[in-house]
């Protein structure tokens, strides 16, 4: 098992791990009342392994209301468009119905929307109880269970609403990848990808040496998997514990997000996030080369490596350039009316360390360079 320490949080890999969740949460939690939270897809598949572990480490589900117990697993539809404040309002009323109170912990079971939901439901009932992330996509335990960040979306754009509130413990499984479908697998190795951009050039280079052993749907390499998902563990928590609150280098983990949560908005959340984060890459990485920052010849080399994973690397159907700049303006790290971005200068290198690493780019620029795809 490999154990990473990150700002009150634990966070272990291990194979298997799903069966020591109860173990590890009498543990952390030994006097609380757990509640798991999971969309109604994941809830159907582990729900109910999860809650065997809970019973059989003698740890109370639910509480006690009327006389009567209330359940200990609470689900929602699947999906980012029910990453909403109306989903955050209906679960947090059903757990307050259900007589959680303070001495509750609750365990978020399944991809980055869970997470990112549980966890602002943590953050704000009663001003803040302790959860758990179980991620069980490559997504969600490279990226979305780590750090902190919790939010929902709304009209306007993705992820406006939330609260940093850090989990007391992410347990990560890799074995949940064995049967992910392999688009959703793909998602979250765009993350991946981006991971060794950011700061590991010789990850980039494995990750794209290694696709037919990531990616293999039939015959899973479990120990392909479990170097995948240690070494992004091992850089997002090495830039999150220099930069908790993103006021510098954790802006890195941007790449390819602004461009890319602009795509999910304006096709209405039906590009998954790993393919417009893949896209948002490439057009990201098109600027770097505009303004003079990557050598040209970089966007190319990613775009390669994104269409090698069988990630999209062109605009899909029907996002029109300009309107993906538009919903770039709403992103939440646009700063005096100017947008910023994470650039990188070169496989493993992010520029703009001497004025935060976020960078004010002309919309002009982000037009030829989204126009280019």
């Amino acid at each position: 098992m490999t154990t990473l320490a990150l700002h009150g949080s634990s966070i272990e890999i291990a194979p298997g791990a799903l069966a020591t969740l109860g173990d590890r949460v009498a543990a952390l939690h030994p006097k609380q009342r757990v509640a798991i939270i999971a969309d109604q897809q994941v809830a159907q598949l582990y729900g109910g392994k999860a809650l065997a572990t809970m019973i059989a480490s003698g740890l109370v589900l639910g509480s006690t209301v009327g006389g009567t117990v209330a359940p200990g697993l609470f689900t929602f539809p699947a999906g980012e468009p029910h990453k909403t404040r109306a989903t955050w309002a209906a679960l947090t009323d059903q757990l307050i119905t259900a007589g959680h109170r303070r001495d509750s912990v609750f365990v978020a079971l399944g991809g980055g929307v869970t997470g990112d939901l549980t966890g602002f439901i943590a953050a704000t009932f009663l001003r803040g109880v302790p959860f758990v992330q179980v991620p069980t996509s490559l997504l969600a335990m490279i990226d979305a269970s780590i750090g902190g960040k919790t939010g929902v979306d709304t009209p306007a754009g993705k992820n406006l609403v939330g609260a940093f509130h850090q989990p007391s413990l992410v347990l990560i499984d890799p074995q949940f990848l064995r049967t992910l479908p392999t688009a959703d697998l793909r998602s979250g190795l765009a993350e991946a990808i981006k991971h060794g951009i950011i700061a590991d050039g010789s990850y980039f280079s494995w990750i794209a040496s290694s696709l037919r052993e990531i990616l293999n749907a039939e015959d899973a390499d479990d120990a392909t998997h479990l170097r995948l998902v240690q070494r992004s563990v091992e850089i997002k928590v090495d830039v999150v514990a220099r930069d908790e609150r993103e006021n510098g280098v954790r802006k890195i983990l941007n790449f390819g997000h602004t461009i890319g949560h602009a795509i999910e908005h304006v096709t209405g959340y039906g590009v998954p996030h790993g393919d417009a984060v893949a896209i948002g890459m490439v057009a990201e990485a098109r600027v770097a080369e505009r303004l003079g920052i990557a050598r040209v010849g970089l966007a190319d080399t990613v775009a390669t490596v994104c269409d090698a994973a069988g990630l999209p690397v062109r605009l899909p159907d029907g996002a029109a350039p300009a309107e993906i700049v538009t919903a770039t303006r709403t992103d939440k790290k646009s700063r005096g009316g100017k947008v910023e971005y994470a650039l990188p200068e070169g496989l493993g290198r992010m520029a703009g360390a001497g004025f935060g690493y976020g960078i004010p780019v002309p919309e002009a620029e982000v037009l030829r360079a989204l126009q280019d795809l």
